[in-house]
């Protein structure tokens, strides 16, 4: 027999065998397998999954992840395939197993404020379950009408709201995994505290399907809000900038839910390519977005407001628009979004997700804007992003159709600078294919071996999307 005519054989025993332990209905394959299940947002191209297994519930999937085990065959867990590091990207003759239909909200406990929920759940879904409950959610970034929590849960997600509420990480309670022979590993817990041994959910936070896949879980809500008191701020420096978020959060008490960073580049981008209205004049070296989530926004404006008077009076801020209503917020937050529209018309491009310590940041985007002056004259580049947090987002192009050769040079470049200031690579997107060859710039040799450890004894097989984060 060929070994064509043996690979075909494999698929069709495989085909066969899930649609005895799922059902038809939950496996297809073929001409049925549609293109969106190709690809995530990124760059990174993959291969042709032989079958899209879509479970609908916990059992479906421990029943797939059994059959691929047994048979020794690759899984690409898929959420809302917004990832922008490859991390959904399905391997050449995978099963690639889509959580879409695992979509059900199912339990909020207003007493102990948690959410329980399958990972196929959209994150606006989520938010918009917290809100009509009286809570908030505090997971937010732009992909909110796409994303799936499982997929937040798998790469650690960031967001807008880091900087009060914390990462994904510090949002979850409880986990059920499936791992990868199989067995369900269930760890709803739905307490704050719990110091029993080793907390073996954070195993799978952040590890983008590679060790097994997140079905639901228990997420930590927050006290409801009724709005924000909202301002875009000019500065004259990076140094003022860290002046005003110190002076911020002390006396806010620790309520600043936004603190967005723009430098001038990306303010002028935004207002012409991005076709955001420009409430400040576009020649100041940097503006910060500013907002104070409370639940008596009205009463709390004079703490905000105080908060700008002084950041004037001490020469941090040299002008400053605070929003009147709903529709000025909304405007100003449009500038920080405008991202989106800005791509197209600087494609093709190479987008970064950076961190640094806060204190570096001024320091990280001047030599980063000196090496792409002397390096890449000719190319805009950009530069913004949640600075309460360190995180920084750097956008560049339109790049050369060279094959590739000057976006691995700029990514050299960058990512140099990135390890020199003891920072990483991936701020909040996680590493998926794109961002492997440079997860040593972030992390040392024996934590990579350890990795490669926990990988190999919770997948000896290796089927857990194979190649992302680390080499197979």
């Amino acid at each position: 027999m060929s070994d064509v005519s043996a690979t075909r054989s494999d698929d069709e025993t495989l085909l066969t065998r899930l649609r005895a332990a799922l059902g038809a209905d939950r496996v297809r394959a073929g001409s049925w397998v549609s293109d969106k299940y190709l690809s995530d947002w990124s760059t990174e191209k993959g291969g042709r999954p032989v079958a899209v297994v879509l479970p609908g519930d916990t059992a479906d999937v421990s029943r797939a992840l059994a059959v691929c085990h047994e048979l020794r065959r690759p899984v690409v867990p898929q959420g809302g395939l917004t990832g922008l590091a490859g991390g959904a990207v399905p391997a050449e003759g995978a099963v690639a197993l889509s959580l879409e239909r695992m979509n059900r909200i199912e339990a909020l406990d207003a007493d102990a404020a948690t959410l329980t929920v399958q990972a196929g759940v959209p994150l606006q879904a989520i938010q918009e379950a917290a809100v009509a409950a009286g809570f908030l959610c505090g997971l937010d970034l732009g992909a909110r009408g796409s994303c799936q929590i499982g997929g937040n849960i798998s790469t650690n997600a960031g967001g807008n709201r880091v900087i009060r509420y914390g990462m994904t990480r510090d949002l979850v309670l409880g986990l059920e995994v499936v791992l990868p022979d199989g067995t369900v590993l269930s760890m709803m817990n739905q307490m704050t505290k719990n110091n029993t041994g080793i907390d073996l959910k954070q195993l799978f936070i952040g590890s983008e399907g590679t060790l097994g896949i997140v079905t639901r879980a228990v997420l930590k809500l927050h006290p409801g809000i009724a709005g924000a008191n909202t301002a875009l701020v000019a500065l004259d420096s990076f140094e003022s900038a860290l002046k005003l978020l110190r002076h911020a959060r002390q006396a806010l008490s620790g309520q600043v839910s936004a603190f967005e960073l723009m430098w001038t580049d990306y303010y002028r981008a935004a207002t012409t390519l991005g076709g955001a209205r420009a409430p400040l004049a576009p020649d100041h070296p940097l503006y910060v977005l500013m907002d104070m989530q409370s639940p008596l926004p009205q009463e709390d404006a004079p703490r905000f407001e105080a908060v700008l008077e002084h950041a004037l009076a001490e020469g941090w801020a040299v002008d400053a628009a605070i929003a009147q209503s709903h529709g000025d917020a909304e405007d100003f937050w449009a500038l920080r979004d405008s991202v989106a529209e800005m791509l197209p018309k600087l494609a093709p491009t190479i987008n970064f997700d950076v961190s640094v310590p806060i204190s570096s940041i001024g320091a990280c985007v001047e030599r980063m804007r000196a090496a792409m002056e002397d390096g890449f004259p000719g190319i805009a580049h950009m530069y913004f992003g949640h600075v309460g947090d360190g995180n920084v987002h750097i956008v560049a192009g339109p790049l050369p159709q060279d094959g590739g050769q000057t976006e691995h040079a700029i990514e050299q470049a960058f990512y140099t600078i990135v390890r020199e200031l003891s920072g990483s690579v991936s701020a909040e997107h996680g590493i998926g294919l794109h961002k492997r060859p440079w997860l040593e710039y972030s992390r040392r040799p024996a934590e990579i071996e350890l990795m490669r450890t926990l990988k190999q004894a919770l997948d000896p097989r290796g089927i857990m999307n194979p190649g992302k984060i680390i080499a197979s």
